[in-house]
């Protein structure tokens, strides 16, 4: 028999994993809107960001203001550190040069993280209750609705500077054409040191939100490769994409989970997003709102 209070709750705490899923989706979104390519370390980020904010509140009992903001500044640091050293040196380049530098990135800082920090499992605790809020047949997790509701925040911030500041329509003129903008006196290098650093803001805020919700390690890294059927479903350049795709992604794989998962002993959340990522491909594979190319040959 089919319960309304079961669903209502599947799709409650779908929604909310889903516009976590946004959040760092958007890191996707900033970096390909900026130099046209797939940044492949953005689970990675999250991890060092988890990593940095984890250790400063756990290691050195600095309060949660100073370790949020240490690890906001050193996430952005490098973010401009990584663009100048290993990326600007690609520019003009094929963007299959930057997605391989992506991926070599991403196993480097697979194994700095542990070796610098540790491979044990580390809590960043937040000051929320781990009680959940009950609204009829809801139960909310607190640390599921505050990373809603600062996804939800940035996610309109960024969407707002894209579409109305001139630095936004700057970035986005770079990702069209690097050599037509540099023409028309766009600083391409200035443009993709700013792309890097606010994937680093958004990187912080991902690692700080996922690190309280699963704790902190190596493992956290994942979240980072469960976020691409995101953004291949809403589209690659599109900001309210990483919102509907991680919207989509988040109820399916939770309603799925809550229907499929007690015939199957589990794991349908870990399958699931990538069947509706294939789907997507090959029914519209630059995504729900993401932009066609059109090459004429």
């Amino acid at each position: 028999m089919f319960e309304w209070g079961f669903f209502g709750l599947l799709m409650s705490n779908g929604i909310l994993i889903g516009l976590m899923y946004s959040l760092i989706a958007l890191g996707f979104v900033l970096v390909y809107k900026a130099t046209d390519a797939i940044n492949f370390a953005q689970g990675e980020f999250v991890m060092i960001a988890g990593f940095v904010v984890a250790v400063g509140l756990g290691v050195y009992g600095a309060p949660l203001w100073l370790a949020v903001g240490v690890g906001l500044a050193a996430m952005i640091g490098f973010g401009f550190g990584l663009e100048r050293v290993m990326l600007r040196p690609l520019i003009g380049r094929p963007v299959v040069a930057v997605i391989m530098a992506t991926i070599g990135l991403s196993a480097v800082l697979r194994g700095v993280g542990p070796l610098t920090w540790g491979a044990e499992t580390r809590p960043l605790v937040l000051p929320i209750p781990d009680e959940p809020l009950v609204w009829g047949p809801l139960f909310i997790p607190p640390i599921q609705l505050l990373g809603a509701l600062v996804s939800l925040l940035f996610l309109a911030a960024f969407g707002w500077f894209f579409l109305k500041s001139r630095r936004g329509i700057a970035m986005r003129a770079v990702a069209d054409n690097q050599q037509v903008a540099m023409a028309v006196g766009i600083n391409v290098e200035r443009y993709f040191g700013l792309a890097w650093a606010m994937t680093g803001i958004v990187s912080a805020l991902g690692g700080i939100i996922w690190g309280s919700l699963l704790g902190v390690d190596v493992h956290l890294a994942l979240v980072g490769f469960k976020v691409f059927p995101v953004v291949i479903l809403g589209g690659l350049d599109s900001i309210p994409g990483a919102i509907v795709g991680g919207l989509v992604v988040g109820i399916v794989e939770n309603v799925a989970a809550g229907y499929i998962d007690p015939y199957v002993g589990g794991g349908t959340k870990d399958f699931v997003p990538y069947e509706l990522m294939i789907v997507a491909l090959m029914v519209r594979p630059y995504g729900i709102f993401g932009k066609p190319i059109i090459e004429r040959v």
